[in-house]
């Protein structure tokens, strides 16, 4: 089904639009102002030109951002029924799956961390969940892709530093070798889950269980189920001192997570650690029920990287509301709120905005009407997937192999080891190292500027 794509009319007829105006008691009103955002955002995406390669944003943004990106136009599909980009989707993540079938693909292998490729795998699980159009019979779904990436976690998991846990990082000559972070972990705790509730295969629940105590165990996760950054472990430190840092992803990587193991499994643990979750979430990353990534954006330092947190936080928020009722009271309010401050910052113009006229969207929703002057990628993505995520009540839950999920697994795919992966004669440039993934923290200079939460892990 194609929805009437407002934004994609306006542009075909070449006039000018204005900032976005939305009745926020009709859905299509809702779903005219997402389209318009989803358009100046695609705008960006260049994979689909001739000559450049599918799957890839241009300079300055990361492999990682694509692959969020592109698990935000699948919500958007099923949170709007609007296929306009599903084409592209479709040829982007099949494209960038590489040869061994796990989205780690030549191009981007040598600078790829453990988040980087998580953030593919989670666009494949979307996928799985959403039945979206599935590869050929003779190729791998999107369940084995993901499925691919948890085996190779799994084969990632270092007990040998800080008892457990995967490295920032895959290879050791990369900045980052040498932390363990929440998002890598946190990355690999969601795509457990959330095969879990897809296949109730206890191993997943098993891992998901594993992981979620190792971060309880170092403290990345403390009692009041505040999610803090992470902790390097070269030098003797073992992960004692960590870094808190307090992002929205790595607090709404672990929420849904939760939610999912709480959804299907209906323990009174995981209700806890949902619940939980979602209060530390709305006591930290809301100031007058509007969202705020609280680490930098007060400061005006967010990266290109961080500047597009806040939208994995807005959608794994709704899908919380979704699995989780009890948290729905919590959260829901809180995405509305978000969402109208959010189409009050997409009324800019910015010379590589090339959506309509007038409708760049802005990082910073705190900042009223008065557009902040960022604009990218990320700042369209966040308020595209907050301004969808307000339809949640209407939308579908995600399927599972029980109730139409159609998605073909394999439960051995994925490399057995990294080795062999690329060549290793070649000493690692400043190029190579530029790819390197989300640049959470920049811990290992120091990094975040006028942020200095450490805690011991005594």
């Amino acid at each position: 089904m194609r929805v009437f794509g407002v934004a994609g009319v306006t542009a075909l007829l070449g006039s000018v639009a204005s900032a976005l105006d939305v009745d926020w008691s009709s859905d299509d009103s809702v779903k005219s102002a997402a389209s318009q955002v989803a358009y100046g955002m695609v705008k960006y995406y260049s994979g689909n030109n001739t000559g450049d390669v599918a799957g890839n944003l241009p300079d300055p943004y990361y492999w990682w951002e694509a692959g969020a990106m592109f698990g935000a136009l699948i919500d958007y599909w099923v949170y709007t029924g609007d296929d306009t980009y599903n084409k592209i989707t479709y040829q982007a993540m099949v494209h960038q799956v590489g040869d061994d079938h796990d989205y780690m693909p030549e191009n981007q292998t040598r600078s790829l961390g453990n988040d980087d490729q998580g953030f593919w795998a989670m666009a494949a699980m979307t996928a799985a969940e959403a039945n979206f159009e599935n590869p050929p019979e003779d190729e791998p779904g999107w369940l084995a892709l993901t499925q691919a990436v948890f085996n190779e976690y799994v084969s990632r998991w270092d007990t040998k530093d800080c008892a457990g846990g995967l490295r920032w990082q895959i290879w050791t000559f990369n900045n980052g070798y040498n932390y363990k972070n929440s998002i890598s972990n946190g990355c690999f705790f969601n795509i457990a889950a959330r095969l879990y509730r897809f296949t109730g295969d206890q191993k997943y629940a098993d891992w998901a269980e594993k992981i979620f105590q190792w971060q309880q165990d170092v403290k990345f996760i403390d009692t009041d189920y505040t999610v803090r950054d992470g902790a390097g472990y070269a030098d003797g430190e073992n992960c004692s001192q960590v870094n808190g840092a307090l992002f929205t992803y790595n607090a709404g990587i672990f929420l849904v997570g939760a939610a999912h193991m709480y959804n299907i499994t209906e323990d009174g643990k995981w209700k806890d650690r949902t619940t939980g979750l979602a209060k530390f979430t709305a006591k930290t990353f809301f100031k007058d029920g509007v969202m705020y990534e609280i680490a930098c954006e007060p400061q005006g330092t967010c990266n290109t990287d961080q500047q597009a947190f806040k939208g994995h936080l807005s959608r794994w928020m709704a899908t919380t509301a979704q699995l989780a009722p009890e948290t729905h009271d919590t959260l829901s309010p809180l995405l509305k709120s978000s969402a109208k401050a959010a189409v009050q910052q997409c009324a800019g113009t910015s010379s590589d905005f090339k959506g309509p006229a007038g409708q760049a969207c802005g990082f910073s929703w705190l900042k009223g009407p008065t557009y902040d002057g960022n604009a990218g990628v990320g700042e369209q993505m966040n308020a595209l997937s907050v301004i969808y995520s307000t339809l949640v009540d209407k939308a579908p839950a995600p399927f599972t192999s029980k109730t139409g999920g159609s998605s073909k697994g394999d439960p051995n795919a994925g490399s057995k080891s990294d080795d062999g992966k690329i060549e290793r004669p070649r000493d690692i440039t400043t190029a190579d190292r530029a790819g390197a993934g989300i640049l959470t923290t920049l811990v290992l200079a120091g990094l975040l500027g006028g942020i200095s939460l450490v805690i011991s892990g005594d």
